[in-house]
């Protein structure tokens, strides 16, 4: 079984292409190494894949002629390439949905054009519930209020996707992360950033009040949830929250944090972010009965290792 991972040499697609190569399968990554953040930090990544096997194809979603070479010998797609983050949509919306509507497209195109590839499973996220969503977000509420391009365009893909399986027969499952973090974690993600600000003796910064809930994912947890939905390949099209169960304020997260490092995080207030949502939490019911998941790594945990391996990287 030969899978493409798209994104393959970022954070959660790393970690997805590492647990199917350790279990014996084929791996392709497409990556374009993006300067969205570090694209050092990827080609890293991508070597030490390659060294397990993995085969790299780097390419940009937004070049559909790339996409032939990606798709030689794929029988199923796990699509996380994207433009990342609410305030970087908000700041660029065109790019955003360039990257993650359009290239969302030439790969379910590029898909459609190779007779029996018709599995995907993608990476949508909590951020499409948007304002008009009730705790805990259950993939039944109408996600009609996005509050940042970001989140539109991923409801955008979800739409696109639908109607792929509707025309075309794919299989598709989208699953909606909500706030993963670990290590090899995107420096410009909350926890990631505390904890490289943390250790480099610096303060962490606070948007509003702290009161921000979100329900923090552990990277481990997501690639259960993933590979699941590669195993047991939706009949049609569908979308399942994938979350860690429990939540936390930022102010909770950053003591949190400090108890991880055993010390205090000296904190550096801002006037709260445009586009965030005030809370996020995932109602696990659907993907529970769907894919028999469920959330292993307590946030606590989670963030211990996540310390320890930060701790080993500025070692190095």
């Amino acid at each position: 079984m030969r899978t493409l991972v798209t994104g393959g040499a970022g954070f959660i697609g790393s970690h997805v292409a590492e647990r199917l190569l350790k279990r014996g399968e084929e791996v392709t990554l497409l990556d374009n190494f993006d300067p969205y953040y570090d694209p050092a930090i990827k080609r890293r990544t991508a070597a030490e894949l390659g060294a397990l096997g993995a085969r790299l194809v780097e390419a940009d979603l937004r070049e559909p002629a790339a996409l032939a070479e990606a798709l030689e010998g794929v029988e199923r797609v796990v699509h996380l390439a994207a433009r990342p983050g609410v305030r970087s949509s908000i700041e660029d919306p065109v790019l955003t949905f360039q990257s993650n509507v359009n290239g969302t497209l030439n790969l379910l195109e590029a898909m459609r054009a190779r007779p029996g590839l018709r599995h995907i499973v993608f990476a949508s996220s909590s951020s499409v519930y948007g304002g008009d969503a009730v705790a805990p977000f259950r993939e039944d509420q109408p996600a009609s209020r996005p509050l940042s391009p970001y989140a539109a365009s991923k409801r955008a893909c979800e739409h696109l996707a639908a109607s792929y399986a509707e025309l075309f027969e794919f299989r598709v499952t989208g699953l909606r992360f909500f706030t993963v973090y670990g290590p090899r974690g995107r420096p410009d993600m909350a926890i990631g950033k505390f904890i490289g600000l943390a250790l480099s003796g610096q303060p962490v910064p606070l948007y509003g009040d702290g009161s921000v809930v979100r329900d923090f994912t552990y990277v481990d947890d997501i690639v259960d949830g993933i590979v699941a939905a590669l195993d047991r390949p939706s009949p049609g099209f569908e979308v399942l929250n994938i979350g860690g169960g429990c939540t936390a304020t930022m102010r909770e997260l950053i003591d949190l944090i400090g108890a991880a490092l055993g010390s205090a995080l000296e904190v550096e207030r801002h006037p709260a972010a445009a586009g965030d949502m005030p809370k996020t939490h995932a109602d696990l019911t659907r993907v529970a009965e769907r894919l028999g998941f469920a959330s292993r790594v307590p946030l606590a945990e989670g963030l211990r290792r996540t310390v320890e391996w930060a701790r080993v990287q500025r070692a190095q």
